[in-house]
């Protein structure tokens, strides 16, 4: 479990395949070497993935991933390549400030960014979520991107703003990021289970209902 806020900026130092349609990931960051172990989980642009690998290079550590064909296929992890920076941020632990909002690391999808509007003290940035999700998108609601944990500004359709304060901007990689870049979609936890809650209420209804008209048809044969 995460909290949207990220502590570091890593560099992708290599990508290289691997069997069955994964992919080894070496990055590059600046969390001390003993404080990660493989095994260990770190949100990378988002994603959570599983180190198996640390040590040393250049007076810089690193940590590796492997990457599965799913979060290929939901994530812009398929896109890393040497030199790309990711925002990091190491799980939660008991007693934590949970300064951003619960972030899980499971991606939902990709979102386009398709405005930017440098203001005087922040940037508004305007995105596309894909149509799937943007049922669990709402105005003053949560929304992670790229692991950076977000207020929602406005909603119009599937498209929906952010304001960017400048210690974001400067601290995490949406600093540069520029239109038509695509960005790791996590929608909020609470949206999520609310909507299955409202369906599963709904096909609780029409389940009843359907079950009251087959026994007053069975009745109305007798």
């Amino acid at each position: 479990m995460f909290t949207g806020i990220v502590t570091d900026i890593g560099e992708i130092v290599s990508v290289s395949p691997r069997a069955e349609g994964l992919r080894r990931v070496q990055i590059a960051c600046r969390y001390p070497r003993a404080s990660i172990v493989e095994g260990a989980s770190i949100a990378c642009a988002g994603a959570c993935l599983t180190v198996v690998g640390i040590g040393e290079a250049a007076g810089r550590t690193w940590f590796a991933v492997d990457a599965a064909a799913e979060t290929l296929k939901l994530t812009t992890v398929a896109s890393w390549r040497a030199g790309t920076r990711i925002n990091l941020e190491r799980p939660l632990k008991l007693g934590d400030e949970l300064g951003g909002h619960l972030v899980a690391g499971h991606v939902d999808g990709i979102a386009v960014l398709i405005a930017r509007d440098e203001l005087p003290d922040m940037a508004r940035l305007e995105l596309r979520a894909p149509p799937a999700l943007a049922r669990f998108v709402a105005a003053k609601g949560s929304v992670a991107l790229d692991g950076v944990s977000l207020t929602i500004n406005e909603v119009v359709g599937d498209a929906f703003s952010v304001l960017i304060i400048p210690h974001t901007l400067k601290v995490t990689t949406l600093g540069t990021l520029a239109v038509g870049r695509e960005v790791n979609l996590e929608v909020d936890l609470m949206a999520r289970y609310a909507a299955r809650l409202i369906e599963a209420q709904d096909l609780g209804s029409r389940g009843g209902r359907i079950t009251r008209i087959v026994i007053r048809r069975q009745q109305s044969r007798r």
